[in-house]
């Protein structure tokens, strides 16, 4: 089994924002396999899919972005989900706007949800998926930034970026992780 988690914050206001470019990659996997994640388990909203053979957790957490990490651990524990079948996406501030990239492991970076991730899961060996959602924000300061949607010039790249992730989301449980990175690392 795997579980795919998509970063983000719940609630109307922040829908389709930057930070919440993992949930909107969550809800394109969930509508391609026709499941609804609305069940409310482990402080997330989960849906059940198959990719192939595979079954699949789609879950979004509730916790808002900073606390991810009590969902995502309370998650992976109740399921005794080997850290390499969690796969997190969320949004990058520090790799271009639209680029997607995939990584076996690592640290958090300057990304506060995936410090809380990696505390709660006691552990950064677990695949991630990273979405750029642009870094030139002027005078804006960060948390305003990230917390607001994307200018009409930027849609286009964004919905692309987001289809990428999703296939290569696929394709790593398709195929492993070796194989997705191979394909969709530019």
């Amino acid at each position: 089994m795997y579980a795919i988690v998509g970063l983000g914050n719940p609630g109307r206001r922040y829908e389709n924002t930057r930070h919440n470019i993992g949930f909107v990659t969550v809800d394109l996997l969930a509508e391609r396999h026709g499941v609804s994640i609305r069940k409310l388990r482990h402080k997330a909203l989960v849906g059940e899919a198959r990719f192939g053979t595979e079954k699949v957790l789609l879950v979004k957490p509730q916790t808002y972005m900073n606390l991810s990490g009590e969902s995502i651990g309370s998650l992976i524990r109740y399921f005794d989900l080997p850290l390499e079948n969690l796969v997190v996406v969320y949004d990058d501030i520090d790799i271009p706007l639209g680029t997607i990239r995939i990584r076996k492991s690592g640290s958090s970076g300057t990304h506060n949800g995936m410090k809380s991730v990696i505390y709660h899961t006691e552990d950064d060996g677990f695949p991630r998926v990273r979405i750029g959602v642009g870094a030139d924000r002027g005078e804006v300061p960060l948390v305003d930034f990230v917390t607001s949607g994307f200018a009409a010039s930027e849609l286009d790249t964004i919905r692309a970026a987001v289809i990428r992730a999703a296939d290569a989301i696929e394709e790593l449980v398709a195929n492993g992780i070796d194989a997705a990175m191979a394909k969709y690392n530019g």
